[in-house]
């Protein structure tokens, strides 16, 4: 069995601060376009909100921080973007994981490393190593990641494992196998940008995940916009398929600024 049991078989804690937060950051190009300046000055730009988002997470005492930076549906966009965002993945992972590792962060990479190049996978493997034993905040990137692609990877890999249940498979057999499987599921799914569509990103874990959209881009997602989705989620009932009258109200917290 796993770590962490799925919603859709016990009901978990519900706290005010969320306690695993995944976030698609949508919105770099158009951030960038609106400046007459080129898409990838809008990807750089993002990078920085994510170093602030890390530092909101850790003043909430917010445990898991899951942030989609590349689906498996983004190689269609053009060569040179594609390639720039490879780069800006190598030059951000050089740069930040010290500071990540000094801050006592654990990075977790999840996704098909099978695409990237041989130096990209040895950065991660180096950069998941240095931090494997910290304590903090564990800050998940998912790149060439896709749902679908989550769920059939842990399919195969329950069935060569355990093929003498063929037939009888239950979901405490399969969630061991998902790539997230150290982490609860999200509580939580923030997404910029103004789409309202989750885009095949963590289509098993997501079952019972509040869903927060907001129009704003994600270079300006900065510590207001956070605190106003933190607050929203702190408005909703989270039933987990009960009534309302069943619900024993947690004692709200305020987020802190």
């Amino acid at each position: 069995m796993g770590l962490f049991s799925s919603a859709t078989q016990r009901v978990p804690d519900v706290s005010a601060i969320p306690k695993h937060i995944a976030v698609i950051m949508d919105g770099n190009g158009r951030w960038a376009r609106k400046r007459f300046l080129p898409r990838i000055a809008g990807h750089k730009r993002g990078v920085e909100t994510v170093r602030e988002l890390v530092k909101h997470c850790v003043k909430l005492d917010v445990k898991f921080l899951t942030l989609f930076a590349f689906s498996s549906e983004n190689w269609r966009r053009p060569v040179e973007e594609v390639s720039f965002l490879m780069s800006l993945f190598m030059d951000a992972l050089n740069r930040e994981v010290v500071k990540l590792h000094q801050n006592n962060i654990k990075l977790v990479m999840i996704g098909d490393r099978s695409h990237f190049d041989a130096e990209l996978v040895a950065q991660i493997d180096a950069s998941e190593r240095l931090t494997a034993n910290n304590t903090g905040l564990v800050l998940t990137i998912a790149a060439n990641y896709g749902g679908r692609w989550d769920i059939l990877q842990a399919a195969n890999k329950m069935q060569l494992a355990q093929p003498q249940l063929v037939g009888n498979y239950t979901e405490e057999d399969f969630s061991p196998y998902l790539s997230m499987s150290y982490a609860p599921e999200p509580d939580f799914f923030i997404r910029t940008g103004g789409e309202t569509r989750i885009s095949n990103f963590l289509l098993w874990q997501l079952a019972y995940t509040e869903l927060y959209f907001t129009d704003t881009l994600w270079p300006d997602f900065n510590e207001d916009a956070f605190n106003l989705a933190i607050k929203s989620y702190q408005k909703r009932e989270r039933r987990f398929g009960r009534t309302s009258e069943q619900l024993v109200e947690p004692k709200n917290v305020e987020s802190k600024s």
